[in-house]
């Protein structure tokens, strides 16, 4: 399997044309310009970093050390078991772009959604509509290069981002494909190394029809699913159903009756279940915030049984949980974003509220379609800590930190700068480091990917890089999935949208990976 960029003799001429999401061919036309224009873009990007010290890459294979960044895995892991990777320091500073899925042939106006996106050591996942490819790191590849390729019998509706020790995962499908009347109550468990579609389930459906999600009315069906130890949960919105992970066979359910539903959960160590409660009060507009009230029940993934029930405040808008241990919630209250985070003890008692100051904090929760509620991109929680960033500081010269708060009193305890030009964002926690991008804004740094250590406030560069013109809107938390995992960095879109204007060819990163070969040996 090839490990780095495609070479020279893997040329435009050699090679089909990219096809558009949906998996259309168009031949070998269309692949030549964005292929030389890669070439040459790649040329001046690595150019410049390498004036600034180089791509500071991983090898996949390249052995730990005592450096400095080096963590221990937080817990012993299985297969059944929800993956908690460590990265390793960097083994090399000599890198490249290690995988490109793209497109150049969508029509005008076309939108194509791409839910989920996951990594293993060999493959590169990537759900788009109603099927989920696996693309081979190492490659420069189009739709149709697929290493497998598994359609559902409908649109993906429902993902959780998180990925079995032996490296499978669940999604939501609509039943009867594109049917108006089609309703998502499907689930399935695919290995992401084969395609193999491991086992599927049909789950109920809401008495309230299509518009289950939201008992005012103003929300479709919008099921939930997660992982945690043997157990894939799906809620529903009149319950919640735990399937066992190896097989596929209901090991419990619950069931909730209105005026209240069970919408979305969040995985990893545990599960907690989000329950909303409507209070019927006609004189309050639909979907107001005095019109509902949240709790969260923390289950056994084994039973289901409830192990402690938290009750939100009146007037909290929403409620995402970015961590389900140590608990973690990021309420919304009064508005749409983030305005304080709250840490939960062993009985959902609570800890500590830590307030985001008016806007003087960031902690994101993504906003989509799909009922994600443990993804929180720029919200990194570790044993004792939970690290956020600080609003941006645009008004000299761009720059901002993020700053570690403690779970048990709230008050901060690290901070770590930018430095000018940059802005920093946590990624994830691997094992006791903090995963965070720096991303340059004067274009001539390179970006960064760093490992810091809050226990001693060092900071080690894991990665440096450029990125083409065409890539820079991937580095959008919000916006893009982000994930790192086994030596790489990965870009995804959440979503693929043609030219706006007729006759307008465009061409469109997907997935952009970065990674890099271990170092020569002597």
């Amino acid at each position: 399997m090839p490990s780095g960029p495609p070479t020279a003799a893997d040329s435009a001429e050699s090679r089909p044309g990219p096809r558009g999401p949906g998996g259309s061919g168009n031949g070998g036309a269309g692949r030549t310009g964005p292929r030389k224009l890669l070439i040459v873009l790649l040329a001046v990007v690595l150019a410049g970093a390498l004036g600034t010290g180089g791509w500071l890459l991983w090898g996949r294979d390249g052995g730990a050390s005592d450096t400095p960044g080096k963590s221990r895995d937080p817990i012993a892991q299985g297969p059944l078991d929800v993956r908690e990777t460590v990265e390793k320091p960097p083994a090399s500073t000599n890198g490249q772009m290690a995988f490109r899925f793209s497109v150049d042939d969508m029509k005008t106006g076309e939108h194509v959604e791409m839910p989920g996106m996951w990594a293993t050591d060999r493959i590169l996942a990537k759900g788009i509509n109603k099927t989920l490819v696996g693309l081979a790191i190492g490659t420069d590849a189009a739709p149709g290069d697929e290493k497998w390729r598994l359609e559902l019998d409908g649109p993906i509706c429902g993902y959780t981002r998180h990925v079995t020790g032996d490296h499978r995962t669940a999604v939501l499908f609509r039943a009867n494909d594109w049917a108006e009347e089609a309703l998502c109550n499907q689930v399935a468990l695919v290995d992401l190394d084969d395609g193999r579609l491991v086992w599927e389930a049909k789950f109920p459906v809401s008495a309230a029809g299509r518009e289950s999600g939201d008992v005012a009315g103003t929300d479709k069906d919008r099921p939930g699913v997660a992982l945690a130890h043997g157990t894939v949960a799906v809620t529903w919105g009149g319950g919640t159903v735990g399937y066992d992970m190896k097989k596929g066979a209901t090991r419990w359910t619950t069931t909730t009756t209105a005026p209240c539903q069970d919408m979305g959960v969040a995985g990893g160590r545990g599960l907690i279940v989000r329950e909303e409660c409507w209070s019927g009060d006609e004189s309050l507009p639909a979907g107001s915030p005095q019109n509902g009230t949240y709790k969260l029940r923390k289950l056994d993934p084994a039973t289901g049984e409830a192990r402690w029930t938290y009750s939100a405040a009146k007037g909290v808008r929403t409620l995402d949980v970015p961590s389900v241990d140590p608990a973690v919630i990021a309420v919304s209250a009064g508005d749409t974003v983030v305005t304080d985070l709250i840490s939960l003890d062993d009985r959902g008692r609570n800890r500590a509220t830590i307030s985001l100051r008016n806007g003087a904090y960031a902690a994101e929760c993504s906003l989509t379609d799909y009922l994600l509620i443990d993804d929180c991109p720029t919200i990194a929680v570790g044993k004792d800590e939970v690290f956020i960033r600080s609003k941006d500081q645009l008004e000299k010269q761009t720059s901002n930190w993020i700053i570690g708060f403690d779970l048990a009193t709230g008050n901060t305890t690290k901070k770590f700068d930018s430095g000018p030009g940059a802005l920093l964002h946590p990624v994830r926690m691997s094992g006791d480091q903090l995963l965070a991008l720096r991303l340059s804004n004067d274009d001539i740094a390179p970006n960064a990917l760093v490992a810091v250590d809050p226990a001693t406030d060092e900071e080690v560069p894991y990665l440096y890089f450029g990125l083409p013109s065409e890539a820079q809107m991937m580095t959008g938390t919000n916006e893009n999935d982000i994930v790192v995992q086994n030596g790489r960095l990965f870009f995804g879109v959440k979503a693929a949208n043609g030219p706006a204007e007729p006759k307008t060819k465009q061409w469109s990163y997907l997935v952009l990976g970065i990674g890099g070969s271990a170092s020569k040996k002597p």
